[in-house]
Formats: structure tokens, C-alpha cells, sequence
């Protein structure tokens, strides 16, 4: 089972999130606030951020990223897949069964 890692402004992350569960592509997301540092425009910027850590399936993950695309404020959201090899089989399935 995959793992969608996404960072997001904190005053958008809620509703990523939100929407990704209320729409069935992610089983659940966990948030966490954290601060990056990191290059654009040639300037290094400093920013307050929530790491979005989204649970889907291999058949969902592709909906949920471009939806992400859709929603995030970011002209280049942060979006990566991580995936899982070693998840408990029960989470597994409650996975498969929350994510449509």
C-alpha cells in the first residue's frame, strides 16, 4: 500500500486532507507540522509547513496525486510516493476497503 507524503501550506492542509479522505482516494491522513528550507526563484526560503502523510491503494494513487495537483496552492506541490512493504495485514485491508 502506497504512501502519498505531501507538504502543504498550514492554511491549506486541513482541506487536502479533508477532501482526499471525504473523496475516497486516501483511507486517512496524518498531519504534521514542520518547517522546510529550500530553493526557488534562486532565493532560499524558509517556510512553515504540514507534511500531509496520505494512505491509499496502487489502483487510487495516481487519482489522489492528480487531485492534489488540483487543489494545492503550490505551482509545484510536493507530492511523493512512498510504499509500504511491510504494513500490518489488517491495516492493509481497512486500506483497501476505505479507498474506492
Amino acid at each position: 500500500m502506497p504512501t502519498a507524503y505531501i507538504t502543504a501550506p498550514p492554511n491549506r492542509a486541513d482541506a487536502i486532507a479533508s477532501t482526499l479522505v471525504e473523496e475516497r482516494l486516501a483511507a486517512c491522513v496524518n498531519s504534521v507540522d514542520c518547517r522546510s528550507v529550500y530553493r526557488w526563484d534562486g532565493e532560499i526560503v524558509r517556510d512553515e509547513e504540514v507534511v500531509l502523510l496520505a494512505k491509499t491503494t496502487d489502483e487510487r494513487y495516481a487519482a489522489l496525486e492528480s487531485r492534489v495537483e488540483e487543489i494545492h496552492p503550490h505551482d509545484v506541490p510536493c507530492i511523493e510516493r512512498f510504499d509500504e512493504s511491510d504494513a500490518l495485514a489488517p491495516f492493509e485491508e481497512w486500506i483497501g476497503e476505505s479507498v474506492e
